[in-house]
Formats: C-alpha cells, structure tokens, sequence
C-alpha cells in the first residue's frame, strides 16, 4: 500500500506483491537448493573426508579431519604446470575461434534469403551441441582408429605408415580445437543470430540510401548492433577459462596416458587422481579453486568492460 505522498508504508503487502512473489518462488527456491545449500559441501577441500558410523554426509562432514589447505598440496605435482597450460591455453584460443567464427556464421545466415535454407544451416550447425562427447568421440575414432580408421586406412592404401594417433601427441592440439569448435560454434552463432534480428531494419535503409556496401553494413550496423551480446557471452566465457570440458579432454582422447602432455588439464587430472586415490577432498579443493579463479576473472574482465563502455558491463 502507499500513502497520499506515493510512498509505499513498510512492512505493508498488496495482493500484487504476492502474486510477484509466486512467480519468483520457484525459481529462487531453485537457486537456493540447486546453487547455494550445495556451497555447504565447500568444507570438504579442508578435510579428510572419510566415511564414518553411521555413514550419512553430515556425519562424515562433521567427524572428518581438519587438514586446512593440505588438499590444495595437488597444485606441487609435476603435473601442475603442464595441465594449468593447457587448460588456460586451450580456453584462451578457443574463446577467441569460437567468437570470431560464431559472429561470422552469424553475419552469414543473417543475409540468407531463403528461410527454408536459414532454418535448414541453423539447424545442422546447432545438432552438434546436443551431441554428448561420448558419442562424439567415437565419430573421431572413427576416423583415427589405428586399425579401421578412416584416415590409417587412406595411408595404408597409398603405401604410408599409419599414424598412431592415441600414441602421437603432435595433431591432437588442432584435433581437440577442430572437435571443440564443431561442437560449440553452431550454439553461439544461433545467439548472435538472435541479437541480429533484434536490430532496427531502419539502419540498413538508411545505411542503404547514404551508399553503404553489405560489408559497411556489417562494419557499421550489425557489429555495433551486436556488441553488447558478444561482450556478455565474452565475460562468461573468460570466467571459465580455469575450467576445461572433461567430456572433451577425458572422451575423445581415449584418456590415453601418452597424450597427457596435450590432453590433460585439470578437470582430468582431478578425475584420475581421485580414481586412483579415492581423495574426495582433493577434488573438492580442485573445484573451489576453479571456482574462486573463474569468479576473479569475471570480476576483472566486467571491471575492465566497464571503463571502456559502461552501458556494456554485467554490474
């Protein structure tokens, strides 16, 4: 309720704000279980976590041994560098492909006349992504298969050596970009698309009647059109650059110790290592730091977007 001023009184409801409320309930009680209780768990990378009697997740959690940041002692492995470089490396070089060629696809699509051919292209670029990566590797086996694969096999047929492929670790950097971008760049491109859509035809005639060719329409109309979606989806990605797709990393490699030096980053080498040594609190300090590095980069990144356009920035 307000008073004569327009001021709505505290402490007061009207019907409306129940019926905003009811609409928010689910979803926020969503968030709140799905999201935030599970944030409780975070302890476990400062425990021992052991089973104990009776054997319940807050028993265990309570009677497990303090170990403070004794779990985060994976970050001294050998391994660390080489899979906290490829995990950074590979992100970096993919954001910036699947930027570039989902905006150019876009672009593309977006100057289709045809809708039966636009909604055809949007369809077989999207399918990949709902493709899970076990499926997906086997059409790479499919391919690199030492012994029935399509490309051993043409080497075989011209009289070469057939490449090892789960032995050999140099093609596996453009076989893993080439898999990732097959996967990811229809899912992007079909978001820009729906930015260009939302852009005011009006532009284009206007640019149209001052001389502008297609490609100064682009330039000039649609990038800037554009811009605040590709910013988004640009801080969202860069907040996971300290994470790595394990279905990618741990599936279409096969897991196969000899392309560690390429293939593994620290989404698999968690998973192995807790394969091997059952350490749920390792994994536990894995994740948290993932997490605690994606939200700095996050921050940093919206930080920098802000000084130089603020209207583009999350917060």
């Amino acid at each position: 309720m307000t008073n004569r001023n327009g001021v709505r009184g505290a402490g007061r409801w009207s019907r409306k704000d129940f019926w905003l409320l009811t609409m928010v309930a689910p979803g926020a009680i969503w968030l709140l279980l799905i999201r935030y209780l599970p944030m409780l768990g975070v302890v476990i990378a400062f425990k021992n976590y052991k089973a104990q009697k009776p054997n319940t997740f807050w028993n265990n959690l309570v009677k497990s041994e303090w170990v403070g940041l004794k779990n985060f002692a994976f970050l001294k492995s050998p391994s660390t560098v080489t899979m906290i470089r490829n995990t950074l490396l590979y992100n970096a070089v993919w954001i910036v492909l699947v930027l570039v060629l989902a905006v150019l696809l876009a672009v593309m699509m977006s100057e289709l006349k045809n809708r039966f051919m636009a909604k055809a292209y949007q369809t077989m670029m999207f399918f990949p992504y709902f493709l899970s990566w076990v499926v997906a590797s086997y059409f790479v086996l499919a391919f690199l298969d030492p012994t029935s694969g399509m490309i051993p096999s043409i080497q075989k047929s011209l009289g070469l050596k057939p490449t090892q492929f789960y032995m050999t670790t140099g093609p596996w950097p453009v076989i893993l970009t080439i898999s990732n971008l097959w996967k990811n760049v229809g899912y992007s491109s079909v978001l820009y698309l729906a930015a260009i859509t939302g852009i005011d035809t009006t532009l284009y005639e206007a640019a149209a009647v001052d001389g502008a060719t297609k490609r100064q329409q682009v330039w000039h109309v649609t990038l800037p059109g554009i811009r605040p979606m590709i910013i988004i989806l640009l801080i969202m990605s860069v907040g996971k650059i300290f994470n790595a797709d394990f279905g990618l990393f741990y599936n279409v490699p096969q897991n196969s110790g000899p392309l560690y030096p390429v293939t593994q980053v620290i989404d698999t080498y968690v998973y192995n290592t807790y394969a091997n040594t059952h350490n749920m609190g390792m994994s536990a300090a894995a994740g948290l730091l993932q997490s605690v590095v994606g939200c700095l980069c996050i921050v940093v990144t919206n930080l920098i977007v802000r000084r130089i356009d603020a209207d583009s920035s999350l917060f």
